[in-house]
This record gives C-alpha cells, sequence and structure tokens, in this order.
C-alpha cells in the first residue's frame, strides 16, 4: 500500500491528479511551454482581480496584459488575518493552512487551495525521484523541528508515521544525542536524510569527530538532502566525506512550493511548472540573468490565497546560461532584511560577514557553531558555541579578515555560550542585523 499517497489523499490532495498534470505540463515543447506559462500567469492574476477583495485594493493599478504593472508584494502586506485575505468560496475549513517559521523576522498564516498543495507534492517527489527517493517506500531519517506543544507534537509524530521517516531532534545537538542517532542509522534501513542545514551539520561533526562514515553504518542510504538554511561548499564536502553520499540542496517557503532542487549534474534547477520566478531590482525591473537581485515568485495554481510576485526576502542570481524552459538558480546571496549596514556607507550581505568569519573561526574544530549580531552599524557580537574559549590570537585574525575584507574601524565582541537559540521551528539564523 502506498502509505504516504494515502495520507494525502485522505485530506484531500488529489496527488494521482497532480502527478498526471505535472506530467503533460513537462511534456510540452518549448513554444507550447511558454503559452502555458504566460496563460497560466494570465489566470491566476485575472482569478485574484475578480475572486479576491484583498487582492483587488492591492492591484487596483493593475493592467491585466501587461505583467509590468503587477505590483510587488511583501509579508507585510500579507500580515492580517487570514480570512481577510482569502478569495471567495474559501474558508479556514477547506483550505491547507499553515504558518510560516518566522526565520525571516515576518511571520504570518497563509492559505493553499488544496488542488494548489498537491500539486506542490507533485513537484516535490518529482525532484526528488532525480535522486531515487520514492515517498512511499523511502525510509527517511529527518532532522527538523518539532512543535513541543502535546497536541502539535502527536500531530506531527502521526505524520511521520504515514510518511515513513524518523525524526531526530535538532534542539538536542549534543554528543548523546548524536550516538543515539548513530544506533538508529545502524539498526535503520533509512535510504535519505531530509532536514535543515545546520543540524545536519552538525551530526555530520560529530561523526568526524568519531572517525566513523554514516554509509559504513547505514548500507541503504542514497542521498543526502539539506533546506532551509544556506549550504557552504566547506559543509557539503565534510558531509559527503563523513556520510559517504551525495549532498543536494533543496530552496523552497512552506507558503509557496520547492522553488530549486539540484538535479544530478549538480545544477539548481529552477521548477518554473507550479511557479513563476524573477530576479527583480529595487524598484521592480527585471534584472539581467547573472546579475543579483530579489527573488519574486508568483504561485500559478494558489487560487485560495494571492501570491502574486510575492518578494519572498532573498536575494538570488539566475544563471546567464540558461533556457527559459530550464532556469538555474546561481546563487542565494542573502536575504533582503539581512543586509550589513557600515559605517561608511557600504553595505554586504549578512552572510557574506558570516562567510568570512566561518573560514577562520571553524578551521580547528573547536566552534562548532556560531552567529553574528550586528548591534549598531560599527558594533557586531560573534555568539558561538565551543569546547574551549577563543584565544586572543584567533580573535585578532577573525578582527584582521573582517576588516580587510569590510573596513577599518568596527568592533568586535566575542561571546561564548552554551547554545544558541534557534526559531521554534529548529532553524538557526546565522546573520541577525538589530539596525
Amino acid at each position: 500500500m502506498k502509505l504516504f499517497d494515502f495520507s494525502l489523499k485522505v485530506n484531500g490532495f488529489e496527488i494521482d491528479k497532480a502527478r498526471k498534470a505535472l506530467a503533460n505540463i513537462q511534456q510540452k515543447s518549448d513554444k507550447e511551454f511558454k503559452t502555458y506559462q504566460q496563460s497560466q500567469k494570465k489566470a491566476i492574476l485575472s482569478y485574484h482581480l475578480e475572486n479576491n477583495p484583498f487582492y483587488r485594493a492591492f492591484g487596483k493599478s493593475i493592467d491585466i496584459e501587461n505583467w509590468e504593472t503587477v505590483p510587488v508584494m511583501t509579508k507585510r502586506h500579507l500580515q492580517q488575518p487570514i480570512e481577510q485575505r482569502l478569495s471567495k468560496g474559501y474558508n479556514t475549513k477547506n483550505v491547507y493552512l499553515n504558518k510560516t517559521s518566522g526565520s525571516s523576522g515576518d511571520p504570518f498564516i497563509f492559505a493553499k487551495d488544496k488542488w494548489c498543495h498537491a500539486m506542490t507534492w507533485a513537484q516535490i517527489m518529482d525532484r526528488f525521484a532525480w535522486h531515487g527517493i520514492d515517498f512511499n517506500s523511502s525510509k527517511q531519517a529527518r532532522f527538523y523541528g518539532i512543535p513541543l506543544n502535546k497536541k502539535g507534537y502527536y500531530k506531527e509524530r502521526i505524520k511521520d508515521a504515514f510518511s515513513n521517516r524518523v525524526r531526530f531532534s535538532v534542539f538536542d545537538m549534543s554528543d548523546i544525542s548524536f550516538k543515539k542517532a548513530v544506533s538508529k542509522f545502524k539498526n535503520t534501513a533509512f535510504e535519505f536524510i531530509n532536514g535543515y542545514t545546520s543540524p545536519i551539520v552538525q551530526f555530520a561533526k560529530y561523526l568526524d569527530r568519531e572517525n566513523l562514515e554514516l554509509k559504513s553504518i547505514c548500507p541503504s542510504l542514497r542521498v543526502c538532502i539539506v533546506t532551509s538554511e544556506m549550504l557552504f561548499d566547506s559543509d557539503r564536502e565534510l558531509m559527503k566525506r563523513v556520510f559517504g553520499i551525495p549532498v543536494i540542496n533543496e530552496y523552497g517557503a512552506s507558503e509557496l512550493d520547492l522553488i530549486a532542487f539540484e538535479n544530478p549534474s549538480g545544477s539548481w534547477r529552477v521548477n518554473n511548472e507550479t511557479i513563476y520566478v524573477e530576479i527583480l531590482d529595487d524598484v521592480g525591473k527585471k534584472v539581467t540573468n547573472g546579475s543579483e537581485g530579489r527573488v519574486v515568485i508568483t504561485s500559478l495554481f494558489n487560487k485560495a490565497h494571492p501570491f502574486i510576485r510575492y518578494d519572498i526576502g532573498d536575494i538570488g542570481v539566475l544563471s546567464e546560461e540558461i533556457s527559459e524552459r530550464q532556469p538555474v538558480l546561481k546563487s542565494l546571496t542573502g536575504r533582503t532584511n539581512d543586509i550589513v549596514k557600515l559605517p561608511s556607507g557600504k553595505t554586504a550581505a549578512g552572510l557574506t560577514f558570516y562567510y568570512i568569519t566561518k573560514s577562520v573561526i571553524e578551521n580547528d574544530g573547536n566552534v562548532s557553531e556560531f552567529i553574528i549580531e550586528q548591534v549598531t552599524l560599527s558594533r557586531f557580537n560573534i555568539r558561538y558555541v565551543s569546547g574551549t574559549e577563543l584565544t586572543s590570537k584567533k580573535k585578532d585574525t577573525i578582527m584582521s579578515e573582517i576588516e580587510r575584507y569590510l573596513e577599518p574601524g568596527l568592533s568586535i565582541d566575542f561571546e561564548r555560550v552554551d547554545e544558541l537559540k534557534r526559531t521554534k521551528a529548529g532553524k538557526l539564523k546565522q546573520f541577525i542585523s538589530m539596525l
């Protein structure tokens, strides 16, 4: 019995029909696909202008024949009661409801109609199948958060049972916890690891310290798929070495869909079947491929709730060497609300600051995790978890590198802590601006 498919169908998500619809989209010729995408954009825009009072007020100046007149919406536009944002015919009882994690600083409740959510799952299952993963049969080792309240906790555990997965806590990353995890891998035929990047990196570091290779312990393992947090090259290489399997990068958003997924050849293939992805500048104009800009997404199937030219809050780059049919995401360089602002007026992506520090702070294995907080224009706080206090020499090296890459005169405070605060979902935000 296909238990995962069954669980989707029981909840009203027509997964068989959605898979067929997705396959039909994928089989279109280049010309047919371009026509499909343009007509789907216009159809979803027209639908919400006609059936969604919230969006009609938001998009009152739209010319339906000119996509460039469609305004960009942000999370802040959506921070009002969900009942006020639903289209006619939809209510909180007949849609898929969820809440964003708030890792971007702007949490809100969102909705998808059930057909849209079925298409989301068809897309996810299609991409995972690139790497030999079948949600109905492949056992998953899941490194995600879990609600700590009783109702939410047991709801997730039931979903885990139907989804053929074992969940590992991302709130306890002690050696004792990881030792138990190794024992579970030894006695369970896991086919893939899936979850947030940072706890999986910590698990890899534990295996490295213990001189263990996970594939030798769990021979059935095929692939590790990380999501929701930045994946740095050095962390990927560590995971590949100690896991003994490929490491795949996923980029998605709970309120939307899977956005980009690494294919077997190593390209970060953009989903252009169920969503439409644009890279825009600060005034809402498309940038040329290869240039950095805001990631703006239109959900092509969500009739319950409008996500049309929705600024997800990320900064990204589309590859210059792409076709409209198979676009490739070249890089994600951070979040729009994670920009370092410096006294000189210079700005930089927050993860650039993080990466500079990471190259120095982790090379001896002492520091397991750290975050950077910008307190004022010139003052930064580095909070870290480590076996021993950072030496004065190490701190001086970090400050020297920051000065070399950014600018002189910055004040850096170091604070050693027992653990770092994660979001309720279990994510770790690496750079935080308090400006």
